[in-house]
């Protein structure tokens, strides 16, 4: 009786640290934590906002989880590419606005994903918190960026196979941020060469250590699809919003890199 109440009691340890949405976590049908009201007014206040900086490609990223649940240095739990866009309304109207190309796990099936586009509305519905990640390219990239989706060649750098804790350095798993990195230096790079974009994230990119024990992330990945360490040797390595944004920064390739509150406090990271 001792032993099992102690394997639950693992077990329970293991989900409450390492539930999908802890990390990377990339779901697109989250239940609403937020009165509409109030989630529809940050959406359109985050588009004011990158509209008000000139941006017509940006990176956004959201909170899904309780700070407290987040591993150290992750503060952010999903993130992907905003496009300026004209949007076709139910009644057929066009309008002008961001339109949100993410990668997301498929519905019951957590350790495949699909590329999903969606509104900021949509993109913030499930947040646990109204504050968002800015992350705003030079205008060159900007421009690299809307050519490669529009162009349809941002799917070839789609790998379906998804975990959690991603490894940005090879091409064995993908998460939401890992495919926003590869869209990044497919732009930078102008090239949708898998390989070669990992010889160059592996160069010129630091990524996130998951700061966890390997007793923990083992037994999450005896229990959880979408957690695995196959991809890794060793330390565990993954790719942030915040580590995208340093990436950035550090060559000269950003304009602005915040985080953006429903208070409308503005915080540079």
């Amino acid at each position: 009786m001792k032993s099992t109440t102690v394997y639950l009691f693992i077990i329970v340890s293991i989900f409450s640290f390492i539930s999908p949405n802890a990390l990377a976590g990339s779901q697109s049908d989250a239940a609403s934590q937020h009165a509409p009201e109030q989630i529809i007014k940050f959406a359109k206040d985050v588009e004011k906002y990158a509209a008000s900086k000139g941006a017509r490609a940006f990176i956004i990223a959201r909170v899904g989880r309780p700070e407290k649940d987040l591993p150290e240095g992750i503060k952010f739990t999903h993130t992907a590419v905003a496009l300026y866009s004209n949007i076709t309304l139910d009644n057929g109207e066009i309008v002008q606005g961001y339109a949100i190309h993410n990668l997301y796990q498929q519905s019951g099936k957590a350790n495949k994903s699909e590329l999903v586009v969606d509104y900021p509305v949509d993109f913030f519905w499930g947040v646990h918190e109204l504050t968002a990640g800015i992350l705003i390219p030079s205008a060159e990239v900007q421009d690299k960026l809307i050519d490669l989706i529009a162009s349809g060649k941002d799917k070839f750098l789609h790998n379906q196979n998804y975990s959690v804790i991603a490894n940005p350095f090879n091409s064995t798993f993908q998460n939401c941020t890992e495919y926003t990195l590869d869209l990044l230096n497919s732009a930078i790079y102008n090239t949708q060469d898998v390989a070669q974009l990992k010889v160059n994230a592996k160069a010129h990119f630091q990524a996130q250590r998951v700061k966890t024990s390997p007793f923990k992330l083992f037994f999450g990945s005896m229990f959880m699809d979408d957690v695995t360490t196959q991809d890794h040797n060793g330390k565990v390595y993954t790719t942030t919003f915040t580590t995208i944004g340093q990436y950035l920064r550090e060559n000269k390739l950003a304009s602005e890199f915040i985080t953006y509150t429903a208070a409308g406090d503005i915080n540079s990271l």
